[in-house]
């Protein structure tokens, strides 16, 4: 099972998410933001490199958000989700096709990647629950 992080990022009431490249396996799937946790590395310190290497800005990863676990046909993965806030850097989409910022009850009208539905559904639950 690879262990993969995604980054929770919110503005208000929006959140970042970013479009999957053309060519790649999850190909116009959007998804939160991060990538592949490498050895000897913790998810905090994959997530803040994996969002300076992808997007271009300097994050400070906080606390943890939710965990899924889907099973893709080319493997299982574990996707853990943490809150974090862009603190520097203009940002740019190096991996990505596209990335915006968007209001939580638009999230839905986005063809999320199966692992991230599920981190999607929980931040809607989040946000519903605080209003």
């Amino acid at each position: 099972m690879k262990q993969v992080t995604a980054a929770i990022m919110l503005d208000g009431d929006k959140v970042l998410i970013a479009k999957r490249a053309s060519g790649d396996r999850l190909s116009k799937k959007w998804e939160f933001p991060g990538g592949k946790i490498e050895a000897g590395e913790s998810p905090e310190e994959c997530l803040a490199r994996e969002l300076c290497e992808e997007l271009g800005i300097e994050a400070r990863v906080g606390s943890f958000f939710a965990r899924s676990i889907y099973h893709y046909e080319h493997g299982v993965i574990e996707l853990l989700a943490y809150f974090a806030d862009w603190v520097s850097g203009e940002m740019f989409t190096h991996f990505h096709d596209d990335a915006k910022w968007v209001s939580i009850k638009d999230v839905d009208l986005y063809d999320f990647a199966p692992a991230d539905v599920p981190i999607k559904e929980k931040l809607k639950n989040y946000f519903s629950c605080s209003e």
